[in-house]
């Protein structure tokens, strides 16, 4: 009876320790977003150096932690490159043998960018350009394996993508946008501000004449409202006032109402000794356009320009039109015109 025990207990122990070890010594398969798998093999290794545990618990790996490690870790003799450093395996940093842990194809990568669509990067198309060559981006230094996200001006800098898509190994970032971003329809933008009918962008009427690398980067950012521009700005030629400018389109300072849809400039107030003063756009609209005023004689901005009385008798300000009488009655005549007396 007590032999029957001592057997059934070596037995058990037998069968506990084989699963233990069958499930110590399983393949371990390491997935990737945009790759297939990678496979360790237990077997293979532990029959290339004698069923030795400890060449790797806990020297290499810590199984107490599941830490992921780079390529580039890995070429600085971390986790797999302890080993695979040339010296006792083929080691990480070959090319050539990149397919020997690297099964599969590698698959396409899509970048979903807010308001622009998706941007898809195709690892074959790449692949058959360079000859199969990934330590051309995966060096460390082009994909690191922890990147972010990378904005068009990090690339335009020589980052990721802008490392080779500069203008000189291949077609530069800034230009045709639509070969990266697939059916790129870039939205109208819209310009809200304060005490004036919303300006409106549209990227569709603009692209039909011009490509995206005539304002971007140089004019303007890949981000909506970077910087703001006033017309005095525009005038002198910065942002939309480089093309505005009166020769290759219509000037910043023309009409108002292309930009400006559904433009109705309200009643400008001046507060006076003589009383407040009232200006109706809607009254000069109907003789005059806003470029007969704006910005030769005043700036888009009310109660930036400031003039007495006797400036506006000199020819200033109002007094520019209001001008004896020659082409609308005189500021000193009949003060009860403008000023709430």
């Amino acid at each position: 009876m007590q032999k029957t025990v001592v057997l059934t207990s070596l037995m058990l122990l037998l069968l506990i320790a084989s699963v233990c070890g069958a499930a110590e010594y399983k393949e371990i398969t390491y997935t990737f977003k945009n790759a297939g798998p990678v496979v360790f093999s237990h077997v293979l290794h532990l029959k290339k150096y004698n069923n030795n545990c400890k060449m790797c618990h806990n020297a290499i790996y810590n199984l107490k932690t599941k830490k992921r490690y780079t390529m580039a870790e890995m070429e600085k003799t971390k986790s797999c490159g302890a080993c695979h450093s040339g010296a006792r395996a083929f080691s990480v940093a070959s090319e050539k043998d990149c397919s020997r842990c690297h099964s599969g194809k590698p698959l396409d990568v899509t970048y979903a960018v807010k308001g622009l669509g998706s941007a898809v990067f195709s690892h074959a198309t790449h692949i058959a350009k360079t000859g199969g060559a990934c330590k051309g981006c995966h060096n460390g230094t082009v994909i690191t394996g922890k990147e972010g996200a990378v904005t068009m001006a990090e690339m335009e800098k020589g980052r990721t993508c802008g490392s080779c898509h500069n203008g000189k190994r291949v077609f530069a970032v800034t230009a045709n946008c639509d070969r990266c971003h697939k059916g790129l329809k870039p939205k109208e933008i819209t310009f809200a501000l304060k005490g004036v009918a919303p300006a409106t962008f549209s990227h569709e009427f603009h692209t039909q004449a011009y490509s995206c690398k005539d304002c971007h980067t140089k004019t303007f950012p890949y981000k909506t409202v970077v910087g703001k521009a006033s017309m005095a700005d525009m005038v002198k030629g910065k942002s939309c006032g480089i093309c505005h400018n009166g020769k290759d389109a219509f000037a910043s300072s023309g009409d108002c109402g292309k930009c400006h849809k559904g433009l109705k400039p309200g009643i400008v107030k001046f507060k006076t000794a003589g009383g407040e003063a009232t200006f109706s756009h809607e009254f000069h609209l109907q003789s005059y356009k806003c470029a007969d005023c704006h910005t030769g004689i005043f700036p888009y901005k009310a109660g930036a320009l400031k003039a007495s009385m006797s400036d506006m008798e000199s020819g200033k300000s109002c007094g520019a039109c209001h001008n004896k009488g020659k082409d609308a009655f005189p500021v000193q005549d009949d003060c009860g015109k403008c000023h709430k007396m």
